[in-house]
């Protein structure tokens, strides 16, 4: 992590893990718009430097799946910024195939993927945010419309992201005498280099638009002001939710 200046901690200081991403990168513009500090954090160390400098803020590369290694950075935020206001985990990953195809290893992956990058960020927040350590803040995890509704051949993604809500509610009735407040947004297909795979081809863009209610798919833009709504200190009053950004999939049906 580059020098941060004295000065700089009178902003708001949000940490955002998977920066680079098309919703990380919407939610670091968007922080850094309301002239909050920003701290990136990716695997990519090319991609996170560039994105820092792009909205004034600061970088950490590292592999959120190693637990040890998100604390350090909690930690280190906290020691040269001084306070911590808000986290977001924005890694996530995209697995659609019926569950007696999915390999041992996709498996693997979509677990450390969604659900232990949500808890290495949950474990370092509660013991460098929470009052005492301290001063409270917001955190909100990245869960999915899959979660909520049964949708075919998404049995590990959904297996990981209903994993997300179920910590999120539990650590936002551990931490909630601390200030400390755990949320999650649910979005539905959202347009993003990751979902390529389907955007990209008619037929399947077709298809899955026809899932969501509102008759199109998502941007990171509109995820990425949900994150930024729920990470704002004005929210103080909202924890332990899922807020659906799915275009009604979850909860709405038109046919």
């Amino acid at each position: 992590m580059q020098d941060i200046s004295p000065s700089a901690t009178t902003r708001p200081v949000y940490i955002v893990f998977g920066a680079t991403g098309g919703i990380g990168s919407a939610l670091c513009r968007k922080l850094a718009a309301r002239d909050a500090m920003v701290v990136a954090v990716a695997r990519r160390t090319s991609r996170v430097v560039s994105l820092a400098h792009d909205v004034n803020g600061f970088s950490f590369s590292l592999d959120a799946t190693h637990l040890d290694l998100v604390e350090d950075c909690f930690r280190d935020v906290l020691q040269k910024c001084g306070r911590i206001d808000g986290a977001a985990n924005c890694i996530g990953s995209l697995l659609i195939k019926p569950a007696h195809l999915v390999t041992d290893l996709e498996w693997r992956e979509t677990i450390a993927l969604n659900l232990t990058t949500s808890f290495a960020v949950v474990r370092a927040a509660g013991k460098y945010m929470a009052r005492g350590a301290g001063s409270g803040g917001s955190v909100v995890l990245m869960a999915s419309a899959a979660a909520q509704i049964g949708l075919p051949n998404h049995e590990a993604i959904a297996a990981a992201k209903a994993g997300v809500i179920g910590m999120a509610q539990s650590a936002a009735a551990t931490y909630a005498a601390q200030s400390l407040r755990f949320n999650c947004v649910a979005p539905g297909l959202v347009r993003t280099e990751m979902t390529a795979g389907i955007t990209s081809k008619p037929a399947a863009l077709e298809k899955s638009t026809s899932f969501h209610p509102l008759g199109r798919i998502g941007e990171p833009d509109e995820v990425a002001s949900a994150i930024d709504w729920l990470l704002d200190h004005k929210q103080s009053w909202i924890t332990g939710q899922v807020l659906g950004v799915d275009g009604g999939l979850a909860a709405a049906k038109t046919k």
